[in-house]
């Protein structure tokens, strides 16, 4: 959740111009985000009540 937080204000200020160089950030940490969700729908699966 959090690397989704730090995704979206990076893509706010990149995205508008803001800060040319957070557009690299805001996507890098959109892959990781977008990699750790698919992991976490793959492995929280397994714990069943």
């Amino acid at each position: 959740m959090l690397f989704l937080i730090i995704a979206i204000i990076a893509a706010i200020f990149g995205f508008t111009g803001i800060v040319s160089a957070a557009v690299g950030i805001a996507k890098f940490l959109f892959v990781v985000f977008l990699i750790l969700f698919v992991l976490s729908l793959i492995f929280g699966k397994r714990s069943s009540y």
